[in-house]
Order: structure tokens, then C-alpha cells, then sequence
């Protein structure tokens, strides 16, 4: 009798020990589609999207602008570029709500059987939800143009103002996964994330371009704000004055987020699934 020897191989539904950087990024670009279908049948999902923008803009606009620019139309100038850095960080919430309602759906656990990166998902799901920023920023600035804001330097600097804004939301996208992560369930990620997010926004030079007039504790925060360091930034590129080293250090801030936070989103996503 002829014995026949069975060798072990690994499971097709099992992810590959080693996945280059090319098709890591593939497979969360895949799954990043599928995140962007779901809004053609779904569009509902941006209403709060394209709402809380005019919301926050009318409402800052018309309670703080005699107050603090003497006239609405000068307020305005200094705070729409402030809203987009804002926004960067509000529109982060419903990102990590959405991945703690995946995971209790068993979406994540069917994911996972696919022969992908183990990290695919979780970047899927990030490059995914740029969509809704993307949206946040072209409702801003245009609502905030009928309104009378008018850019004062080149389309090139405002575009790279945008860019700014984009990568340093991707970058705080990945605090907000990692609070989905941590949350027991959806109901209580709003909640975590609002502990981080209000202090970071109105802590900072978003509604107010001169902090002077703050105590001195909080302009210390202030100043070490990567927040204020955005918007500064943002009025530096879209309105004009000097930029000086606003923008590296918000650079620099994104980056750090991102060398913190996405190992330990990856070990906590290897808990939760």
C-alpha cells in the first residue's frame, strides 16, 4: 500500500503572512468603493454631513461677528478658513460610530475571511469616510462664498490649504477608529469622542484668530493646539498674512497621530474580531 502524505497549506480565506504596500493599499481601496456605494443608496448618511457646516457657519457668524470683528462681513474672513479645521475633526465622529456598528453587525468578521491585509479594513474604512469630508469642505466653502467670503491669495495656495485640511482629517481618523474600537457599543462612541474632540476645537484659534486675550493657561494650550496650528495655517493660505511654521507643525502633528494611534488601532482590532 502506498501511503500518500497530506501536506498542510494554509486556508484560502486566510490572510497572507506578508502583503506588500501595493496591494495592502488595493485591497483598502476596494473596500474603500464599497463604503462609497453604500452613500448612492444610502445618501441620507450626508445630511448631517452637509448640515452641521452652514449650521456652525450662520450660527458663529451672526452671534460672534459684531462682537468680535465689530461687522460679520470682516468675522467671516477669519473664521470659515477656522470652520474647515474645525470640521476636520467633528466629521471624524460618525466615522468611529459606523466601524463599532460594523463590528456588532459581523461585518468585520465576513471581512476578515477574505484572503486581504489584515489592516485593509480598517484603511478601507478610513479612505472610505473621506467622502463625507470632502463634501464638508465643498458645502463650507461654497455656502461660505454666497455668504461673501472671498479668497485673497492664488488657487494654488488654497489649494494647498485644502490639502492641509485633508491630511491632517485623515490623520485624526484614526483617533476616531480607535475610539470605535474601544467603545463597548455605538451608543457611547459620541460620547468618547466628544471627550477629545471639544477641548481640541474650541480650545484653540478657531472662532478667535487673537488668543491674547484668553488666561494664560488656556493660551498656552493654545499654542501647542494642533488645532490652532490648522486654522492659522488655513487663514494663512486662504485669506494671507505669513504662514511661519503653522504648517510643518501641523504636519508634524498628523504624522505623530498617526505613528501613535495606528498600532494600537491594529491590536485593538485584533481584540475586537
Amino acid at each position: 500500500m502506498t501511503a500518500i502524505t497530506v501536506g498542510t497549506r494554509p486556508s484560502a480565506a486566510e490572510p497572507p503572512a506578508r502583503v506588500s504596500p501595493q496591494r495592502t493599499l488595493r485591497h483598502g481601496l476596494t473596500l474603500a468603493w464599497r463604503n462609497v456605494a453604500q452613500l448612492k443608496h444610502s445618501p441620507e448618511k450626508l445630511l448631517d454631513t452637509t448640515l452641521m457646516p452652514i449650521i456652525f457657519l450662520v450660527m458663529f457668524l451672526y452671534v460672534f461677528g459684531g462682537a468680535v470683528a465689530g461687522d460679520t462681513h470682516s468675522y467671516l474672513q477669519q473664521l470659515l478658513p477656522g470652520l474647515v479645521a474645525q470640521m476636520a475633526m467633528f466629521a471624524t465622529m460618525g466615522l468611529g460610530t459606523a466601524l463599532n456598528e460594523d463590528i456588532h453587525k459581523g461585518v468585520f468578521d465576513r471581512v476578515r475571511s477574505l484572503p486581504i491585509a489584515r489592516s485593509a479594513p480598517l484603511i478601507g474604512t478610513v479612505l472610505g469616510d473621506t467622502v463625507r469630508f470632502f463634501t464638508v469642505m465643498t458645502v463650507l466653502v461654497g455656502f461660505g462664498s454666497l455668504l461673501g467670503f472671498r479668497f485673497h491669495t492664488d488657487p494654488l495656495s488654497v489649494l494647498a490649504a485644502l490639502a492641509l485640511a485633508y491630511v491632517f482629517y485623515m490623520a485624526v481618523c484614526w483617533i476616531s477608529v480607535l475610539v470605535g474600537l474601544l467603545a463597548p457599543t455605538p451608543d457611547t462612541v459620541q460620547g468618547l469622542s466628544l471627550i477629545w474632540v471639544m477641548p481640541l476645537t474650541f480650545g484653540s484659534s478657531v472662532l478667535v484668530q487673537d488668543t491674547s486675550t484668553m488666561p494664560g493657561w488656556l493660551e498656552k494650550w493654545t499654542s501647542i493646539n494642533p488645532v490652532t496650528h490648522l486654522a492659522d495655517s488655513m487663514r494663512a493660505l486662504m485669506v494671507g498674512g505669513p504662514v511661519g511654521n503653522h504648517v510643518w507643525y501641523t504636519l508634524a502633528w498628523a504624522l505623530g497621530i498617526v505613528v501613535v494611534t495606528f498600532p494600537l488601532a491594529m491590536r485593538m482590532y485584533s481584540r475586537r474580531t
